[in-house]
């Protein structure tokens, strides 16, 4: 059992249920999971569980600050750990999602608080294009990207697929 979800959930005034440690395992478990991800590995142990159940849980931890969310794009947004801190670089062809360093947008997070007073959280970004897999691939659709742009490089740490 884990004592810090226990004695956060008792100073809030609410129960350790098996439900709510079986959620967050699953999440730690999964590194990036869907809701629906979450479901399927705690229903492993525990099958009455239900998506209603995980979804409310989610959001209690979220509330909590032990899991984050992210949108990697369409659908159910993904759940980690809340101290797993990294951008989410997510391929429009392929779908695979990688990861990198939040630092990354350390620049861009000092002018928007500059320019314009909002603080940037990079460990809640995703940002879309196309991976170093892809790259050389032809593309049969239109191509969204700027060919004159000349993207900086970067560092990336390979993620969950």
């Amino acid at each position: 059992m884990d004592t810090s979800l226990k004695g956060t959930l008792h100073k809030r005034g609410l129960r350790m249920t098996p439900q709510r440690q079986l959620v967050l395992d699953a999440v730690r478990e999964l590194g990036h999971a869907t809701p629906e991800q979450v479901c399927t590995r705690v229903q492993a142990t525990a099958p009455a569980v239900n998506i209603t159940t995980v979804y409310r849980t989610l959001d209690l931890l979220e509330d909590l600050g032990l899991v984050r969310h992210a949108h990697l794009g369409h659908g159910a947004p993904t759940y980690s750990e809340h101290r797993h801190r990294h951008l989410h670089l997510v391929c429009h062809r392929c779908g695979g999602v990688d990861e990198a360093p939040a630092e990354l947008l350390t620049d861009v997070a000092r002018r928007t608080l500059a320019e314009l007073g909002f603080q940037l959280d990079s460990t809640h970004v995703a940002l879309s294009g196309t991976c170093a897999d892809c790259a050389g691939e032809p593309d049969d659709q239109n191509d969204t990207q700027n060919d004159d742009a000349d993207p900086a490089p970067a560092e990336t740490v390979k993620g969950d697929r």
